[in-house]
């Protein structure tokens, strides 16, 4: 077992998603790492718990390599079946930044691993509990949240007041794709080369099913996200020049032809800690300022970085280790269908639900209106389990971890946790995404039809999930038409009829 020492003496353990430079380096001056020793540990056991996407593991394993070869001497890389088992190995004071996980976190205090506190966000977790605790009985509200670290940073402020006299320019974000488009036409975004070391986590995949009996879902492809912080930063570079200007306006719009949009695809290289939030900000602001992008944009990606990623972060500890385990307000009991579970696009004819499953199932990756107001929102109308939905969104995405997927599935996409996050379900019919994307154009369904042939599965499936979750929603001020419209509507026994019989069906 390791022993415990001073945290300038000790060997720094990097976790998977702690990669980045500012890991390193003592408390009081991350950015000076003294040419500090560095444990990097590669766990089978990790990828044995869940079925993860192969784009996703190979993410991981690509990163840690590419991080102990950039190390070089300094890093020692340790392959074993647990992370115990590693960490049994070596026979020297060990340090660790607090890791991502409940079940980490204790693993590194019963190993004696000297704790530092968490790094990678913009506002600490002390700040935060002490931003809670001056809300009283108050909801921790996003926006409020956001505003409290605008003014605290001092980003995107102009004195007290926010730049541009508004705080948020998210009615400014919505714009339906360009009609009669198939691209936003943007240059296609940075891809990395692989090299040998893609090569050898390759290897250490194929060796694992071979031998190991370990698996692995979705289908083999390029990799296409930034595993080394020089990447990272090249990723970054791309964004800001090519597509930050256009990130704003289409921010909630999808495209079948377009599967980047104008998004970063920079959460992948973030949350495995190859990027600061903070440098990203920093560029996209240094950009605004240089007349190179416009405020809405701008600020619709600083809310999402400091705004939202952070909010999620903090609120996974807020919520407490069971939050995901213990919520399930709506009752939902369905298990995830086969085709959906194992990403089988092409069972379905809807559209939106096809286009979105064949994102995950070859890239391990969408952007948030694709994993929330179609993927997350059909789980939420055909009453899929939290806890194996969370689970199936975590293994399958390439920048999921627990402490992102807790709050975004259980607290926004299903409504799970009663109203602690979102103030009301993000249930949508066929005309949101009708208005928001071109899935419907070429569809075999009617965004405007509930019952029938074409009735629309997105359409009927919004009804009848207000139907079956009546009692719990009464109370919700906010459901108070859709609900006073639902015990108008002439079909509802026949919509209902067919949404029973319907099932875990693909449509």
């Amino acid at each position: 077992m390791a022993r415990s020492g001073t945290k300038l003496g000790a060997r720094r353990w990097l976790f998977g998603d702690q990669l980045g430079p500012h890991f390193l380096g003592p408390e009081t001056d991350p950015g000076d790492d003294g040419a500090q020793q560095v444990l990097l540990v590669v766990s089978k056991a990790a990828f044995r718990r869940r079925r993860y996407h192969r784009a996703k593991a190979q993410l991981i394993l690509s990163a840690i390599r590419h991080r102990a070869a950039e190390l070089g001497p300094r890093a020692r890389l340790v392959v074993a079946e647990t992370y115990r088992e590693a960490v049994c190995t070596i026979d020297e004071p060990l340090s660790a930044c607090d890791p991502t996980s409940w079940q980490a976190r204790r693993l590194v205090r019963e190993l004696g691993v000297e704790v530092l506190p968490s790094r990678g966000f913009m506002t600490s977790e002390t700040d935060f509990r002490e931003w809670a605790a001056t809300r009283g009985k108050r909801r921790l509200l996003q926006e409020d949240f956001y505003r409290w670290s605008r003014s605290r940073t001092g980003i995107l402020m102009i004195g007290d007041e926010p730049e541009g006299g508004r705080w948020n320019f998210d009615a400014d974000n919505r714009l339906p794709p360009p009609k009669g488009a198939t691209t936003l036409g943007l240059p296609h975004p940075w891809a990395p080369v692989e090299d040998d070391i893609d090569a050898e986590a390759r290897e250490d995949m194929a060796r694992w099913q071979r031998d190991d009996g370990i698996e692995f879902g979705g289908r083999e492809g390029p990799r296409l996200f930034a595993a080394s912080r020089a990447e990272a930063l090249q990723a970054l570079d791309d964004f800001v020049t090519h597509r930050l200007s256009e990130f704003g306006p289409y921010e909630d719009a999808a495209l079948t032809g377009d599967w980047a949009m104008a998004h970063s695809l920079l959460s992948a290289p973030m949350n495995l800690g190859l990027l600061h939030p903070g440098e990203a900000i920093a560029r996209v602001v240094e950009a605004l300022h240089r007349g190179d992008a416009p405020l809405a944009s701008v600020e619709g990606f600083v809310r999402q970085v400091m705004g939202w990623r952070d909010y999620v972060w903090h609120l996974y500890w807020h919520f407490g280790e069971d939050y995901v385990t213990h919520s399930n307000a709506l009752d939902a009991h369905a298990p995830l269908p086969p085709w959906f579970d194992t990403l089988d696009a092409d069972a379905t004819q809807a559209r939106c639900l096809a286009s979105s499953l064949a994102d995950v199932r070859d890239r391990g990756w969408n952007h948030h209106i694709l994993r929330l107001m179609v993927l997350g929102n059909w789980a939420l109308q055909r009453g899929y389990q939290p806890t194996a939905t969370t689970e199936w969104f975590t293994r399958n995405y390439v920048d999921a971890y627990p402490w992102v997927m807790a709050a975004n599935v259980v607290g926004m996409a299903l409504y799970a946790d009663g109203g602690l996050m979102a103030t009301k379900p993000y249930a949508a019919g066929g005309a949101y995404i009708n208005r928001m994307t071109d899935f419907c154009k070429e569809c075999a369904y009617r965004p405007s039809d509930r019952v029938g042939d074409r009735g629309c599965p997105f359409t009927a499936g919004y009804w009848w999930f207000l139907d079956r979750n009546t009692d719990r929603l009464s109370g919700n001020h906010r459901l108070a038409q859709p609900l006073a419209s639902l015990r108008r509507l002439a079909d509802r026994d026949a919509l209902v009829e067919q949404e029973d019989v319907r099932g875990d069906s693909p449509p």
